[in-house]
């Protein structure tokens, strides 16, 4: 018969794979610092050996790192999405950022569907919470909190669509834009949005994941994302007019 003796887990074990799952599924994220050894231990009802074993596992496995004398963080797991060379080429390429804004297209736009199905109540909250941080927190070409806050709200629907693979891509992507990889976020705000018309994408995403309306909210995000790519688009013409026009002022300069 198939069967074998039960083995008693291990404290560290179970530790491990609470922690584990926690990453897995976006609620503890990269870079975030865990309780104290003490007040963890206590949480998970575990003597602090046995924490220190789960610990110690999971840092030789890459999820955690320990940093002297300021504690136990998340380790940026994400970077491994994408290598260093890859992002220096997705950087390099002027075509690379419209091929991501129909990635981000395609996938967010699933992603809102799932969350307006599937999301529970909770995650709705979320959503609703930092939509309403949005609206507080003004334009977003001129407040780093704005701009951080719009990619909260996305990252936020990725969360609600509960699909770990799709979350920890697509986190991955919003890391890259905010490093300024694809384009620089404050400027493409400054010249070719504005802050009422972005707000006013924002709001319809919201509602109509509120509303649990799967048709419309990936409506909603598809229309927000084909804003956002006409309005590169147009920072790119304006970007190569400035230039051949100041080829022309040197070369009228010239002819004096």
């Amino acid at each position: 018969m198939p069967f074998q003796k039960v083995q008693p887990e291990k404290l560290s074990a179970a530790v491990v794979r609470q922690i584990e799952k926690l990453i897995l599924r976006g609620v503890l994220n990269p870079g975030e610092r865990l309780p104290s050894e003490r007040e963890l231990a206590d949480r998970l009802g575990v003597s602090r050996p046995s924490l220190r074993d789960a610990l110690a596992e999971l840092q030789d496995r890459g999820l955690l790192t320990s940093r002297a004398g300021a504690g136990v963080f998340v380790a940026d797991v994400l970077g491994s999405a994408f290598s260093t060379a890859l992002i220096e080429l997705f950087g390099s390429d002027e075509e690379a950022v419209f091929d991501y804004l129909e990635f981000r297209r395609d996938i967010e736009g699933l992603a809102a569907e799932r969350a307006a199905r599937l999301g529970s109540d909770a995650d709705l909250e979320v959503i609703q919470h930092i939509f309403n941080k949005m609206k507080a927190a003004g334009d977003p070409s001129i407040s780093d909190e704005a701009a951080e806050l719009d990619a909260q709200f996305h990252s936020a629907i990725l969360d609600a669509s509960h699909n770990v693979v799709m979350l920890h891509m697509m986190r991955s992507m919003f890391d890259m834009l905010r490093q300024g990889v694809f384009y620089n976020r404050r400027i493409m705000f400054q010249q070719h949005t504005t802050h009422a018309a972005i707000l006013d994408q924002h709001r319809a995403i919201n509602q109509a994941i509120q509303d649990r309306d799967p048709a419309t909210a990936r409506a909603a995000v598809e229309a927000h994302l084909d804003y956002v790519r006409s309005a590169l688009e147009a920072q790119v013409r304006a970007q190569r007019n400035a230039e051949v026009a100041h080829l022309r002022l040197e070369h009228e300069k010239s002819r004096n």
